[in-house]
């Protein structure tokens, strides 16, 4: 049995991407996303809960807030790289790893999972999950 808990936020950047496969896509242009952050864990705490939502609110806010109006390809962190959906995805999980790490969603059941998806419209979104 694993229960999850997802928060939603959104994301509006600027970026161009690299490689011929890409098309019209190389030239600086923005791009919204509404980020969807899930955790996973097999069963809940004392509380009830996988995980404050509220604690996982902000944290994803924190994250998607330091990428927020930004051009990503002056953005040191994604030097050299594509900064395709996929890409966003990892680095937002990420982060939210080390958050988890860190403390800073509070004392949480042990999560088996994180993932990220980013929807690029109501027709095309990317996912990644990683162990947090």
């Amino acid at each position: 049995m694993t229960y999850t808990v997802t928060v939603r936020d959104h994301l509006m950047i600027a970026h161009s991407l690299t490689g011929d496969a890409f098309g019209a896509a190389q030239r600086l242009h923005g791009a919204t996303f509404i980020v969807d952050a899930t955790v996973a864990a097999g069963g809940l705490d004392a509380n009830g809960v996988v995980v404050d939502i509220g604690r996982l609110a902000s944290a994803l806010a924190e994250i998607t807030g330091s990428l927020t109006y930004r051009n990503l390809d002056e953005d040191p962190r994604f030097r050299g790289r594509n900064t395709t959906t996929e890409v966003l995805c990892t680095a937002i999980a990420d982060r939210l790893a080390e958050e988890v790490q860190a403390g800073s969603l509070g004392p949480v059941q042990k999560l088996d999972s994180i993932t990220v998806t980013l929807h690029e419209s109501h027709i095309a979104w990317a996912s990644y999950t990683r162990t947090p």
